[in-house]
């Protein structure tokens, strides 16, 4: 039995210019950080050759061309895995719209726990580029490559995405304190809406030529970011996650509604300096820069809404059980 675990994500600047339509002419940068709360996949031998799969549903079928989990299937198709195992899928949270990257986490955990189960050690650049091979060039999803990269590499980092299709990572030079201090100072509450990212991207893709300017301004604020955070400045961020939200919410219609903007507004009278929609938009996260001293009021506020607690994460995915017989 092998079992992987991998993070899911918060993004702070930069989203968005690391869709291929974008970062193809202008090259994209994002930066963003792994949290506490993962994607468990479970893949353990069976006695007999049938595959078996435990998701939201249950399959159990002959080949993997009868899958019908799709990152389940072109993750077995990639990795060489044909027949004979069960695999389980857990989420920390419902996995689906919340915003957080959890598709992309459970593609890079499936191909780690896959190629595990062959006596294969993958490092995170073959886990990430191989993760959206699956979902962007395979599966045809209208997305970015910064959820898998993260959910592979974790910690907090800043990506780069080339013109010419490759990525740079750069972690800012920061100690274990500094991780921790901004992590206390992040809060997240469940807007109470689900939404696809792929409907808000499917219309920001076909809309790139008219969105150049905004995301250009997107992607340089993950650098001013950077730069701050390489410099130990925390106060920075409120401004930096209220202006990158104003700029967002400027993409497209539907990012943004008047239940996510009443929402906000309540967080930012409580005491909030800043903060965002995680993901696409249309639901999902509240991702908000909170004083220490301000976020009971803040809690006060968003009472009607459920909190994640969290702290950052410092690894990507990786295995927690590796018992091959």
């Amino acid at each position: 039995m092998i079992i992987t675990q991998t993070p899911l994500r918060i993004s702070f600047a930069g989203g968005g210019s690391d869709l291929p339509e974008f970062y193809g002419q202008h090259g994209g940068a994002v930066i963003s950080s792994t949290i506490d709360k993962y994607i468990y996949i479970i893949v353990k031998k069976r006695f007999d050759d049938l595959i078996a799969l435990n998701w939201s549903k249950k399959e159990t079928v002959e080949s993997v061309d009868q899958i019908e989990h799709k990152l389940i299937r072109e993750a077995m198709k990639k990795t060489g895995v044909k027949k004979g195992v069960e695999i389980t899928t857990i989420s920390d949270i419902p996995s689906e719209g919340s915003g957080l990257g959890s598709s992309s986490s459970v593609t890079v955990g499936l191909l780690q726990v896959l190629y595990l189960y062959q006596g294969i050690i993958v490092d995170a650049e073959r886990l990430a580029r191989e993760a959206c091979e699956i979902e962007i060039d395979i599966l045809g999803k209208p997305i970015g490559k910064q959820d898998q990269y993260i959910a592979a590499y974790g910690g907090l980092r800043h990506f780069e995405f080339k013109k010419d299709g490759t990525v740079a990572t750069n972690s800012p030079n920061i100690d274990s304190d500094f991780l921790y201090e901004l992590g206390l100072h992040m809060m997240l509450f469940f807007t109470g809406k689900i939404r696809r990212a792929e409907e808000i991207l499917s219309e920001q893709k076909r809309k790139i030529g008219d969105l150049e300017q905004l995301l250009k301004q997107m992607r340089d604020q993950s650098f001013e970011v950077f730069k701050a955070f390489n410099k130990g400045d925390l106060t920075f961020l409120g401004q930096a996650l209220e202006e990158g939200w104003e700029l967002k919410k400027q993409l497209l219609e539907g990012i943004s509604t008047s239940d996510i903007d009443k929402m906000y507004n309540l967080a930012k009278e409580a005491g909030a300096l800043g903060g965002k929609i995680t993901g696409a938009g249309g639901g999902g996260f509240l991702l908000l820069y909170v004083p220490l001293g301000k976020q009971d009021d803040v809690r006060k506020a968003l009472t009607s809404y459920q909190e994640l607690r969290f702290s950052l994460e410092r690894d990507g995915s990786k295995s927690i059980l590796n018992i091959r017989r």
